[in-house]
């Protein structure tokens, strides 16, 4: 079982070789994308061969429900961002081989994050999946671009410091790196310092806290949602927020004992306010449309936030549903926006200004993603919400449900606007607005997971249970 644990990353990564030595050779480098696509069929495949399998890799990454079901959504996440970007692709010709590879291995550090049992393979899982993003947010090599990717280094760097700090702390107090034996190190008689815990504690939360994009450790996440590549913009708000909620759900829940002397459910509550309502009202004023999504995803975030203040299995069950909803959704979105700028090239809400008439299809499909952002039936962010404001209620988090609902009426406004613009607002042209068919169809794909998912809540609420009891009571 230890090289069978680590056989989809293994396997995700040498496909990224193969097409960094095919991009050597090859002169019509469009099928790079094709290779790329064709290729997640070994990860995904491997994925679904250990889905009945339990063990690990060293004792550091973990084989169980919650990690299979994670690497597939982030295979399938790869490929939907994929498909967005073939087209895409076109704008850098000459380094698309650099660009596909470097998609492939931030997904591996996805994959790898979420198996993570044990500090330092945490922390190398979270750098192959950030550096690869640095690099990715620059490769426009605009100015916008430049900026985002220097700007999300430099952030970047500080935001890994301060987690490294706080799992070394960790590290100092108990002399274990992986959660189980921290865990334990935890529970016996003789406590460690409460103030150095509380700093170790803080210090972990924040640096998780960046790759989320929970206020006030937000401030990177507009201008490099803007800067960076649209399929990147894509990618990196889904899969790096999964991903990195996905690391605080196994270390919050199993290097944590349950008689822990602090109480951290009350520091994600305070998060998931701040973050709801900086997020929503600050999306209200946006004109550009890839700065308004990134404005609701720290709102979106803070919806996150409040199921980690939930300290059952509910709340475990609830953001995971959360994150598979979201992820369609968003991925959806910018699918769309991928397809509309392309022609447009403009990202601002003006150019979409009759949009309806001139891609009907892509307009119908960018309202019901932002239909299902804001919580509305027949959605999946309607059932995503339902259940996760469901499990706060149940623990007596009822005043921190109604903030959520109230800036989820805000983000009405700030969503519905778009769609306004697409039905109702003259075009400033009226020439159709056609799509290349890997856009069209991640575009379908997306937004037709927005429905299943509205259709079959139960049967994926059932396995997101059985992912979040890998974690414990």
């Amino acid at each position: 079982m230890n090289l069978l644990a680590i056989a989809p990353e293994t396997a995700l990564v040498t496909l990224a070789l193969v097409i960094i030595l095919l991009d050597l050779v090859l002169r019509n480098k469009t099928t790079l994308a094709t290779v790329a696509m064709v290729g997640l069929v070994v990860p995904i495949g491997l994925t679904l061969a250990l889905w009945n399998q339990q063990g690990s890799f060293l004792d550091a990454l973990a084989v169980d429900p919650f990690s299979l079901f994670f690497k597939l959504f982030f295979l399938g996440i790869a490929l939907l961002s994929l498909l967005a970007a073939v087209e895409y692709s076109d704008r850098f010709p000459r380094y698309r081989g650099e660009f596909f590879a470097l998609m492939l291995t931030a997904v591996a550090g996805m994959m790898l994050l979420s198996s993570a049992t044990e500090l330092m393979t945490t922390f190398i899982s979270l750098e192959l999946m950030s550096i690869s993003f640095y690099g990715l947010a620059g490769f426009l090599k605009d100015q916008k671009s430049t900026e985002a990717s220097v700007k999300y280094l430099l952030l970047g760097a500080l935001s890994s410091g301060v987690l490294l700090y706080g799992m070394a702390l960790f590290y100092g107090l108990t002399g274990q790196t992986t959660y189980r034996a921290i865990a334990q190190q935890l529970s016996l008689p003789q406590a460690p310092d409460r103030a150095v815990l509380l700093l170790a504690l803080a210090l972990v939360i924040a640096g998780f806290g960046f790759k989320v994009s929970a206020v006030p450790f937000q401030m990177w996440t507009p201008d490099v949602y803007e800067g960076a590549p649209t399929p990147i913009t894509a990618l990196l708000s889904v899969g790096s927020k999964a991903a990195a909620f996905a690391a605080v759900l196994r270390f919050f829940w199993l290097a944590l004992p349950p008689d822990f002397p602090i109480d951290w459910t009350v520091l994600w509550v305070a998060l998931a306010v701040i973050t709801m309502l900086f997020g929503n009202i600050a999306a209200l004023v946006q004109t550009n449309i890839k700065r308004m999504l990134a404005y609701s995803s720290i709102g979106q975030a803070g919806y996150m936030l409040l199921g980690l203040a939930v300290p059952t299995e509910f709340g475990r069950s609830a953001v995971i549903f959360y994150l598979l909803a979201y992820a369609l959704t968003n991925l959806g979105a910018f699918a769309a926006v991928i397809a509309i700028s392309n022609r447009t090239n403009s990202d601002e809400i003006s150019s979409y200004n009759g949009m309806a008439r001139r891609a009907p299809f892509l307009a119908a499909a960018l309202t019901l993603c932002l239909i299902s952002l804001t919580g509305l039936p027949p959605t999946a962010g309607f059932f995503a919400k339902f259940y996760l404001f469901s499990a706060a209620v149940q623990v007596g988090l009822a005043w921190v449900v109604v903030i959520a609902v109230l800036t989820s009426a805000i983000s009405a406004y700030f969503y519905l606007r778009v769609v306004r613009a697409m039905y109702l607002l003259p075009a400033e042209e009226e020439s159709p607005v056609a799509a290349a068919a890997p856009t069209l169809a991640a575009v379908a794909v997306a937004t037709a997971g927005v429905v299943i998912v509205f259709l079959l809540a139960n049967p994926l609420i059932g396995l997101s249970d059985i992912a979040s009891r890998t974690l414990g009571p």
